[in-house]
């Protein structure tokens, strides 16, 4: 990424490009209603997070924005002297699941659908571990 374009410390990168994840969902990427490059604060061992945003009010009134359900993914940045270690396990093992997931949720019941569910992949001393969170 050029320098003038960067949002993060010099010390931080994202392991991951929007089309990393445009190959790896294909055709469910338009399933996807938020692509969020994190720029805050240090997400400790988070590497890449998934979200189903259900259908619920949110707000004062009733009704839901169809534009607010839907997946969100969410890459986290690492220090940028582990992001090529970093990318490679995110391309080989991370974005299969994260493909996995989606598919399941897109065909779960409606008990499932009508829940927020997040999903969350760290990456630790080269170990990866992932799991659901609500």
């Amino acid at each position: 990424m050029p320098a003038r374009d960067r949002r993060l410390p010099r010390h931080r990168s994202w392991p991951l490009t929007t089309t990393d994840i445009d190959e790896c969902l294909g055709p469910h990427r338009s399933r996807v209603t938020d692509l969020r490059f994190l720029t805050g604060q240090d997400s400790g061992s988070i590497v890449l997070g998934a979200a189903w945003v259900a259908p619920t009010s949110r707000g004062y009134g009733r009704g839901v924005h169809p534009d607010a359900v839907g997946f969100r993914v969410d890459v986290h940045p690492v220090d940028a002297a582990d992001r090529a270690d970093a990318r490679a396990v995110l391309r080989a093992h991370v974005l299969p699941q994260l493909h996995a997931w989606i598919i399941r949720a897109i065909a779960a019941d409606e008990t499932w659908r009508l829940t927020d569910h997040q999903h969350y992949w760290r990456l630790t001393d080269g170990h990866l571990t992932h799991r659901d969170e609500i």
